[in-house]
């Protein structure tokens, strides 16, 4: 399946994504879908601080998304990024969010990030999970209860992973 950098053309695509899993998944805790201009404010946000946002795509039809983000602003976390997946809910268990995130693991290393998370909201949301453990991942916590969501309180599932030289080495 053809990865690629998104472009504004992605964004109708993108935006319909994304409110799919905001109105009806936990892996997010947005409650209101954000528009098509909130979406292009974050693309380009993530865009212009140098980190990556792929898009996958089959017959010019964008399956699914993912980016990775500076982890937090302070600057001891230079070297820490986050990564975000979603895949359209029509395609999910094909293999095409294991290779978003793979893609995504090799441009933060590339981009010189040390270390990754994953904060997946949900404790159950064992798709997210299993395809994070299957890259290598390890699951280092989890936010009992942080988020309520259609009623229910939904923990955050911390996950983390080394990239290139990690720890071992300083910058």
């Amino acid at each position: 399946m053809p990865l690629r950098d998104a472009t504004p053309a992605d964004l109708p695509a993108i935006t319909a994504i994304y409110a799919h899993h905001v109105l009806h998944g936990t892996g997010t805790f947005e409650e209101e879908p954000p528009d098509e201009a909130a979406m292009a404010a974050r693309l380009r946000r993530v865009q212009e601080r140098g980190c990556a946002w792929l898009v996958a795509e089959e017959a010019d039809a964008v399956l699914g998304f993912a980016y990775f983000t500076p982890f937090r602003e302070c600057s001891a976390y230079r070297h820490s990024a986050e990564d975000s997946i979603y895949v359209r809910h029509d395609v999910h268990g094909q293999g095409l969010g294991k290779s978003l995130v793979a893609a995504l693991l090799q441009r933060a290393e590339q981009a010189g990030y040390r270390q990754i998370f994953a904060n997946i909201g949900d404790s159950e949301n064992v798709g997210s999970i299993g395809l994070h453990l299957s890259l290598g991942f390890r699951q280092v916590g989890t936010l009992r209860a942080a988020g309520l969501k259609f009623g229910r309180w939904l923990d955050v599932v911390q996950m983390q992973r080394g990239l290139g030289a990690a720890d071992r080495t300083l910058p």
